[in-house]
């Protein structure tokens, strides 16, 4: 389990904040990517498609928000 931060640190906040935007942003920008682009879809946006890209984008903010909360904890 990851650590929770405190409100004491306003700088790590700070970071997980735009770190996770970023990685949702990401996501997101490549699961509509992917369903645009890849040969063989239909190379339209439906709903399926937007519904993945929340959960892509959601999922790489847990992961990113995850990895720099336990490289916070153990700096090593």
């Amino acid at each position: 389990m990851s650590p929770e931060t405190t409100p004491e640190d306003p700088a790590l906040e700070a970071t997980l904040r735009r770190a996770g935007i970023v990685a949702f942003l990401a996501g997101a920008a490549a699961t509509f990517a992917f369903f645009a682009f890849f040969p063989g879809l239909p190379h339209v946006i439906d709903w399926g498609a937007i519904i993945a890209a929340l959960a892509i984008g959601t999922l790489s903010r847990w992961a990113c928000r995850t990895h720099l909360r336990k490289h916070h904890a153990h700096p090593d």
